[in-house]
């Protein structure tokens, strides 16, 4: 041995031992390598796993927002043909009170006393008619009523705002909220 030092010296020694521990080191290097590259695979393949569930749950959001989207337009288009309904509903049952109470207000006016007092009235046009009698204590009883034309005009307003408050009564019915009727 201490002839191989004497051929190589300490120069050829220590490349050797430097060579050895080089390739030592390489050999270490070598199985990080392999180690750092199978976890290198496994952590693209979490991510890729991630990417995946996230491009999911986007999807599923998306989805989801849709639906609730076509859910409230549905829910709109309810509420609004039940509000059109009231409408016509409130505006119909006002126009029939209206009639009503106008046809009323007119037979009671062509119900004068004389055309209660004369039966026959209405027959021949030429025939004179008697006078209309005193109105008496049926005067007086109607002194503080209305005149005719007010009271019309009253009906009128009491119907308009009976079928009002029906309107609000039936459109705070309507839930906006609830998905079926």
């Amino acid at each position: 041995m201490t002839g191989l030092l004497r051929i190589l010296g300490v120069q050829g020694v220590a490349g050797i031992a430097v060579s050895l521990a080089l390739g030592l080191l390489l050999v270490i290097q070598k199985g990080e390598t392999r180690h750092w590259k199978t976890k290198s695979g496994r952590f693209e393949q979490l991510y890729a796993g991630e990417r995946a569930a996230l491009a999911e749950t986007i999807a599923n959001y998306r989805a989801a927002a849709d639906a609730a989207r076509a859910a409230d337009q549905a829910n709109v288009a309810r509420v609004a043909a039940e509000q059109r309904a009231i409408n016509e509903r409130t505006s119909n049952d006002y126009e029939a009170r209206l009639a009503a109470a106008r046809t009323l207000a007119r037979s009671l006016r062509g119900q004068a006393p004389s055309a209660a007092a004369d039966p026959g009235a209405g027959g021949a046009a030429s025939l004179p008619r008697l006078p209309a009698p005193a109105g008496g204590a049926d005067e007086t009883a109607g002194e503080d009523r209305l005149p005719d034309p007010d009271r019309l005009l009253a009906t009128e307003q009491a119907i308009q705002l009976d079928e009002l408050i029906e309107w609000v009564k039936a459109q705070a019915r309507v839930d906006p909220s609830s998905k079926e009727r």
